[in-house]
């Protein structure tokens, strides 16, 4: 109980401090007069009260988060913040369900960029930048910029990073202090952000489109303000900003700190999993506009490649957003787009999925097994980027891949239960899971997830924190041993 409590104690703080996050919406309605500007200050004050409240309540058992307060807290932060953040979507969007916004606000802070709303284009613009806004947040990590806060506070916040960030290279370290490492990378990610915006305003948007696109281009999320996405635009400019913008999200930020802080660009030489994340993405844009062109979709090369290179960077790198209905391609085009929405984004980047770094391992594991087979007493010792990788990283990275494996195929046959079509379910869980939004099927681009029915959302809610958090972080929760004294 005492465990719990601390986590509540915490928890309100993160609250407290999540409520300013309504002031960018507030300012945004009295920019435009949107007549929303009540509901987002109502909305504040109900999360301010209730952090607050949940603070004093818990005063005493302030204590040091140890590796169980760090899993419960990053899930608690991660399911409480979505119900809070449902406040102004209740109060706005006419007849949208708790159910519905519940999903709109996990796909926001999860980056997965799944929807079920329509006609965006006439929501008030203060809605639109509160869902950017919670693509923004999440895209690093509301639990990193809490590291940062938590010390002020009185809360370390090491063992929280660690449940945050459960990749294999978490232990590398930018900084002594993770505070200032979770403020440099904070840092690094604002001020692309800015940059982003200030570009798509050049190429071509409003600033409200800009801000907003820039918020879920550099936090990989493609939510769009528009109901066709980015098709709405029909800009080759403005793609090709979000196309560089993407690829620079899909990277680890502590190679965009250490180029920044070191004045060069050197470090992205030795960064291996970068070159195999950009090799992989812009091998298939090329590959799959050839196919394109080659079974007639597209008439012009060109047009196929700009088409292609747009909706694979997206896919690839887990952001969700479409210049094209892809689901009308040749079936193998949006099949490979989502194998590569898999594994392609690196590690401490704002894309989800298994990552590039396991997807390497996993690669010179099996050849190590071939090696094996030839020369039973040979001693091989697995080198990424001229460091060894511990045969521990090893085992940690088989067993993630057999849960994310296993976490795909029980919740695909959820789905298939509960009456949705195999495409659509397995394009569904996919895209929920490796946080890339649109599916295939009744999930496709040209719809979104507004035809599936409570328990199917729920399902799909289930996988988006799932695989946002890693799987690991979350399912520890229901093992026996953490339970265990």
């Amino acid at each position: 109980m005492q465990r719990a409590l601390t986590v509540v104690h915490a928890l309100g703080l993160m609250l407290v401090v999540f409520s300013t996050a309504y002031l960018l919406p507030v300012f945004v309605s009295y920019l435009y007069d949107d007549g929303s500007m009540a509901d987002f200050i109502m909305a504040m004050a109900w999360t301010l009260c209730i952090g607050i409240l949940m603070w004093l309540s818990t005063r005493r058992y302030k204590g040091e988060l140890s590796i169980r307060h760090g899993y419960l807290l990053v899930v608690g932060m991660w399911t409480t913040m979505p119900v809070v953040a449902t406040l102004p979507l209740l109060l706005m969007v006419p007849g949208l369900s708790f159910t519905d916004a519940y999903f709109e606000a996990m796909s926001a802070v999860t980056t997965t960029g799944a929807t079920t709303l329509s006609g965006l284009d006439t929501l008030p613009p203060a809605i639109n930048v509160w869902r950017h806004e919670l693509q923004w947040l999440g895209g690093l990590g509301i639990i990193v910029l809490a590291v940062a806060i938590l010390p002020l506070l009185g809360i370390g916040g090491r063992q929280l990073f660690k449940a945050e960030m459960p990749g294999p290279m978490k232990n590398a370290g930018l900084t002594p202090r993770i505070a200032d490492t979770a403020r440099n990378l904070w840092v690094v990610y604002a001020v692309m952000t800015i940059i982003c915006a200030f570009a798509l305003k050049w190429a071509g948007m409003s600033w409200l489109d800009a801000v907003c696109h820039a918020f879920s281009t550099m936090g990989l999320g493609g939510f769009s303000t528009h109901d066709a996405s980015v098709g709405y635009f029909n800009s080759e400019l403005i793609e090709f900003v979000m196309i560089a913008f993407m690829l620079i999200a899909a990277i680890n930020f502590a190679s965009h700190f250490l180029a920044w802080h070191g004045k060069s660009l050197r470090i992205y030489r030795y960064d291996t999993e970068a070159h195999a994340t950009l090799g992989l993405i812009l091998a298939s844009c090329f590959g799959i506009a050839l196919f394109l062109w080659w079974n007639d979709v597209y008439t012009e090369f060109l047009t196929a490649l700009r088409h292609a290179t747009f909706n694979v960077v997206s896919i690839g790198a887990s952001s969700g957003f479409a210049s094209a209905d892809y689901g009308q391609w040749p079936i193998f085009a949006p099949l490979w787009m989502l194998f590569v929405g898999c594994i392609a984004a690196s590690s401490g980047s704002t894309g989800g999925g298994i990552k590039m770094i396991r997807t390497m391992i996993l690669f010179k594991q099996a050849g190590r097994e071939f090696l094996k087979l030839l020369h039973p007493a040979v001693v091989d010792p697995m080198k990424i980027g001229g460091r060894v990788v511990t045969n521990n990283i090893v085992f940690s990275v088989l067993g993630f891949i057999f849960l994310y494996f296993m976490t795909i195929a029980t919740l695909v046959f959820v789905l298939l239960i509960s009456g949705m079509d195999f495409i659509s379910a397995f394009s569904a869980i996919l895209a929920c899971i490796n946080n890339f939004g649109p599916g295939l099927g009744a999930v496709g681009p040209s719809s979104n997830y507004a035809a599936l029915n409570d328990f199917q959302t729920w399902v799909c809610t289930f996988a988006m924190l799932v695989g946002r958090l890693e799987i690991f972080t979350v399912l520890i929760l229901f093992t026996p041993h953490f339970w265990r004294r």
